[in-house]
């Protein structure tokens, strides 16, 4: 199989946690030889699903990571950015038959639990597209030897 194909969007809302994602996760994807084509940094979580889109566009790309990190603030309005942007992405998956990786902590989140997953979570969303675009592969090849019978 091919070196897996993966771009990482990064949300730069609450910075100090995302870099450190970041870090985590192009060091799993290293690990996993997996090849990162592209990380794009957008304003916050919410706005991650215009540039997944236009990623899933393109044929260079197998799987999309995204990182972010949505903390409880005053207001419900973390729960809405989570609810929504988790909604759109899986969306987005479904329509362009690409994993989409979600690795973005809360809704209901302390800063203290935000920075306890720095390592977690990213590793896990690394591990998620890895294991999807390998399955997805394996079904395709299932197929292809199922039609030449």
């Amino acid at each position: 199989m091919r070196k897996i194909r993966i771009a990482i969007v990064v949300a730069e809302f609450n910075k100090d946690i995302t870099d450190k994602m970041l870090f985590t996760a192009k060091q799993r994807a290293k690990n996993l030889k997996m090849q990162v084509k592209n990380i794009l940094h957008v304003p916050g979580t919410f706005d991650m699903p215009l540039i997944v889109e236009k990623l899933l566009k393109t044929h260079d790309i197998d799987a999309i990571i995204t990182l972010g990190a949505v903390i409880k603030g005053e207001t419900g309005h973390d729960v809405l950015i989570a609810n929504n942007t988790a909604r759109l992405l899986a969306d987005l998956s479904l329509k362009y038959q690409k994993p989409i990786a979600l690795g973005i902590t809360g809704p209901d989140m302390t800063v203290k639990q935000a920075k306890n997953r720095v390592t977690t979570v990213p590793k896990r969303a690394v591990d998620a597209a890895y294991k999807m675009v390998t399955t997805l592969s394996q079904m395709e090849d299932n197929k292809d030897t199922n039609n030449q019978k």
